[in-house]
């Protein structure tokens, strides 16, 4: 017997995410709850300039309480397509836009309390092309070279998960094509 929905009920509604309990019917025939993040998903770019650079930024995180150094992120407008998302974010928080952006992979966040899907594209052939950034984004752009952002992972200097999972799907690409 799989796991059963017995009924959902809303939590909270805010500007990126809701918050809902699912009552569930387990295997066993145990009934229990589960408190869901609900997100409409997002995307994760790693922008590759012509000098083989990864372009990142750094932002302060609230919820961290310091800046981080990510890759380049946002999330969906609504049930906007994954690939116009990252072509509008890239353009948002780099200001160059892709000429070219290619799906590498995609992952769900932290599937244990949240819906949370993130696809990973990769984007080149850049030109600048910027758009405004979003009002509570305050960004500082780095362009670090391919083979020293896997020395800054080492040590510890990209703590941020998206990023690294990204990274991770994008290896082989990375290896092949560009070190």
């Amino acid at each position: 017997m799989p796991f059963k929905l017995i009924k959902s009920e809303p939590l909270f509604k805010g500007r990126a995410f809701g918050i809902r309990r699912d009552y569930v019917t387990t295997p066993d025939g145990r009934e229990t709850k589960f408190d869901i993040v609900e997100h409409g998903g997002s995307v994760i770019i790693l922008p590759v300039d012509e000098n083989r650079n990864l372009i990142l930024v750094r932002q302060y995180r609230h919820a961290a309480g310091k800046e981080l150094l990510e890759l380049p992120a946002g999330t969906r407008d609504g049930d906007e397509p994954f690939e116009h998302c990252a072509a509008r974010e890239i353009r948002e928080e780099t200001g160059f836009a892709a000429g070219k952006l290619e799906r590498v992979g995609h992952f769900y966040l932290a599937p244990g309390y949240s819906t949370e899907f993130m696809v990973v594209y990769l984007a080149t052939d850049l030109v600048h092309d910027p758009l405004q950034a979003d009002e509570d984004e305050f960004l500082q752009i780095e362009k670090i070279p391919v083979r020293r952002l896997y020395e800054l992972i080492d040590q510890g200097e990209l703590p941020d998960a998206k990023s690294l999972a990204a990274l991770l799907l994008a290896r082989k690409f990375l290896e092949n094509q560009i070190l």
